[in-house]
């Protein structure tokens, strides 16, 4: 048992420093999902800020608690007094110290309340923190699916501009031996140019996605690294390069694609296989599960909770300023005109308010409960809701998924088809392109529908708080 317990505590000192290990990245660096979301959790400007206003918090529940502390007073003095009239002139030098203490013994407890005022602020400052860190996980989540996604629909796009090169081929060797009419030839050119445009929309969508990566984890001058598959998105190339360092590049893309021998065999039709064997585990909690874990996880509304509490407190310390303190005091003081000593030692019991004042005070008071309930009420009614519509979303797109891969399957046994038809002279070329891009469109929209469930799910899980592997806590 004691070599279980020493494990067990190895571990645990394991666990503890993966949490608050710091990471860098470097030049050709591959980060996986987790480190991107440490290396946000580290560098988060909103983390710090979180964490110095739970500090500020901290501080003012020491200072509630400093009432039960003694308050002392010294203070030193040398006066010059000159006194002259018509008959004599007098002066005199004196020179005193004095020294006292005063001790709050009991005021029907408007410090307690006040403590445990300032001591729900902190609780709230504390949830606020972690609200803070799971917003800045899930930036990260869904921008770094974004990255995945525009990388997926990239390569869709690169390969559409690879068929309808071989296209333009394969129809201006037709053209050229008389098989196939001028039309044709110039379909295949306005395809192409069609093509090559979409991928240069898709490559400043792909450069945005790193951008707001790299955003989300305050990375402002990253070196180029690439960035691992999920088990949620998994491609068929396991790393996607994140560059931005070409970002100034432009190149011509205008021109037709250099001429090849033996242009008639040119038609190749591929399967992109861009997310290739995609599986996903279903979500573990119905509805009401999801609902219930948000209600019990959510630290925003943990935050509205300890705010109520707090200002129940500021209510009951408004009630109790109508009663007295008893304090208790001792002094000390010297003079040395007469080499006098004094010593003198108090108990006092005594109150000031202002009635009318004081009872405006109370009734807003009760209102500023009354609000922080109806704060609660509100949030729970936008957390149920917010769950409902973040579910539906994530089941329908379950049900998308499947429907979708059968979709690009079809769309390219169609292709092949229209493909052969077209190389034969059975069909025209407008079937043939149709069917092209029927397939392209299929491949996007899966890789999309993968994304937004992707993202979904994120959102779903952040919605109901659940507890992730990567974080950090306020006294890292």
């Amino acid at each position: 048992m004691r070599k279980a317990f020493l494990i067990l505590v190895l571990l645990l000192s394991v666990n503890s420093c993966f949490a608050v290990e710091k990471i860098s990245i470097e030049k050709q660096s591959v980060l996986g999902i987790n480190d991107c979301i440490q290396l946000a959790l580290q560098n988060s400007p909103q983390i710090k800020k979180a964490r110095y206003n739970y500090g500020l918090a901290k501080g003012n529940l020491g200072v509630a608690k400093s009432g039960y502390f003694p308050t002392l007073g010294v203070g030193t003095g040398y006066n010059i007094t000159e006194n002259r009239t018509d008959r004599r002139n007098s002066n005199s030098n004196i020179y005193s110290a004095e020294a006292n203490i005063k001790q709050l013994i009991w005021n029907f407890g408007k410090t307690n309340a006040n403590i445990r005022m300032y001591n729900f602020d902190r609780i709230a400052a504390l949830y606020n923190f972690n609200d803070i860190v799971l917003d800045t996980i899930f930036t990260v989540k869904t921008n770094y699916y974004g990255v995945l996604a525009a990388k997926a629909t990239m390569d869709v796009n690169r390969a559409n501009v690879q068929i309808n090169e071989r296209n333009y081929q394969r129809t201006k060797a037709y053209f050229d031996e008389g098989i196939k009419s001028k039309i044709d030839l110039v379909n295949a050119e306005v395809y192409l140019s069609d093509s090559k445009v979409t991928l240069v929309e898709s490559e400043k969508l792909y450069q945005n996605a790193l951008v707001k990566l790299n955003n989300s984890m305050y990375l402002a001058f990253a070196p180029e690294y690439e960035i691992e598959n999920t088990e949620t998105f998994n491609f068929q190339n396991n790393n996607a390069p994140v560059n931005l360092e070409k970002i100034d590049d432009k190149p011509d893309l205008s021109l037709p694609p250099d001429e090849i021998g033996n242009a008639f065999l040119t038609s190749h039709v591929e399967k992109i296989n861009v997310l290739e064997n995609y599986k996903f585990e279903p979500f573990k909690y119905n509805f009401d599960e999801a609902v219930k874990l948000a209600y019990k996880n959510r630290p925003d509304l943990m935050s509205l909770d300890a705010s109520l509490k707090a200002v129940k407190e500021a209510l009951k310390y408004t009630k109790r300023e109508y009663l007295p303190e008893l304090a208790a005091s001792a002094g000390y003081g010297y003079r040395d005109q007469y080499n006098s000593n004094s010593f003198n030692v108090g108990l006092n019991f005594s109150s000031s308010v202002n009635i009318k004042g004081q009872k405006h005070k109370i009734d807003n008071a009760k209102i500023q409960v009354d609000m922080a309930e109806n704060d609660i009420e509100l949030a729970k009614q936008d957390i149920y809701f917010e769950v409902q519509n973040l579910y539906i979303n994530m089941v329908q797109l379950e049900k998308q998924i499947p429907l979708l891969a059968v979709k690009v399957k079809q769309t390219l046994e169609n292709f092949e088809l229209a493909d052969g038809r077209y190389a034969v002279g059975l069909g025209d070329y407008i079937e043939l392109q149709d069917a092209k891009v029927n397939y392209n469109n299929a491949q996007v929209n899966y890789v999309q529908t993968v994304y937004k469930y992707n993202v979904a799910r994120a959102d779903l899980e952040k919605a109901i708080a659940l507890p992730q592997s990567i974080t950090t806590t306020i006294e890292d």
